[in-house]
C-alpha cells in the first residue's frame, strides 16, 4: 500500500479502494495501544495518547479512549449516531460546526462531506472537506470502523461549489467502537490536523488533547438528552 493516512489532501479521483482505506485505518487504530500515554480527561473517562510526527506525516497524531456501559449507550446506539449519518450528528454536539453539506454520495458506505467550522475572533471560520469511509462488523464482537481523508476538490468547480468560503483547514481521522468481553463499548479515535491559516501549529497541538475528550462528554450529554426524550 503506498498511500498512507495522513493530512495531504487527495483529490476524489486519487482516492484508494474502500477496502484499502479500511485496511490503513485498522492498522493505525490498533497502533495507537503503544503510543505514548498522556492525560487522563473528562473526569478520569478519557485517556489521551499521542505519537509525534513520523516519515510522510503532515503533522502530529492524536489518540483518545474510553470505556463505556449500556448506561452510557450501547454499541448499536453508539454506531447508530457515529457510524450513521455522522457529519449531520456531529453537528449537533459539536458546538464549533455551524453547516455541513453531503458534496457526493460515493456508495453505501462511502461519501464526501463538507464541514464548517466557526471559531471566536479573531480566528476565522474554517472549512474541512473529508471522505468519509465506514465499515461495520455485526458478529460478535461487534466492530465499527469510520476513516475520514482530507479531500481537495479545486480542479472541481460544481463540486467546490458546495463548499462554503472560509481557511481551508485539513484532519484525517480513525473512529472505531468495539464491543468488549464484558459488555461495554470502547470508542477509540485517532486524528491529524492541521488548522490552516496562520495559527502556529504548536499552539493547535497543545489544545488537541482537550479538544478531543471533550466531545466525548459532548457526545453522551447530547445522546442521553435524545434519549429522554425518546428520540434516540
Amino acid at each position: 500500500m503506498s498511500y498512507q493516512l495522513s493530512i495531504t489532501a487527495l483529490k476524489p479521483q486519487e482516492v484508494p479502494s474502500e477496502d484499502t482505506i479500511i485496511a490503513l485505518g485498522k492498522e493505525l487504530i490498533d497502533s495507537t495501544a503503544t503510543w505514548k500515554k498522556g492525560k487522563t480527561l473528562a473526569k478520569g473517562k478519557v485517556l489521551t495518547l499521542s505519537r509525534p510526527k513520523g516519515p510522510g506525516d503532515g503533522a502530529p497524531w492524536h489518540c483518545r479512549v474510553s470505556e463505556h456501559t449500556k448506561e452510557d449507550a450501547t454499541f448499536d446506539e453508539f454506531w447508530g449516531k457515529l457510524g450513521v449519518d455522522k457529519a449531520e450528528n456531529e453537528k449537533e454536539f459539536i458546538e464549533p460546526i455551524k453547516k455541513i453539506a453531503q458534496v457526493k454520495s460515493i456508495s453505501d458506505t462511502q461519501s464526501i462531506w463538507t464541514l464548517y467550522y466557526t471559531f471566536p475572533p479573531p480566528v476565522s471560520p474554517r472549512v474541512f472537506t473529508v471522505l468519509q469511509t465506514v465499515h461495520l462488523v455485526e458478529s460478535s464482537p461487534k466492530l465499527g470502523i469510520v476513516v475520514s481523508v482530507p479531500i481537495d476538490l479545486s480542479a472541481d468547480e460544481e463540486l467546490a461549489k458546495i463548499e462554503e468560503k472560509g481557511v481551508k483547514g485539513r484532519y484525517v481521522s480513525v473512529e472505531r467502537l468495539l464491543e468488549l468481553e464484558d459488555g461495554k463499548v470502547e470508542w477509540r479515535m485517532a486524528t491529524s490536523s492541521s488548522p490552516g491559516g496562520s495559527i502556529p501549529s504548536f499552539v493547535s497541538e497543545m489544545s488537541m488533547p482537550g479538544q478531543i475528550a471533550a466531545d466525548v462528554t459532548h457526545f453522551l450529554k447530547w445522546f442521553h438528552a435524545l434519549r429522554e426524550n425518546g428520540h434516540n
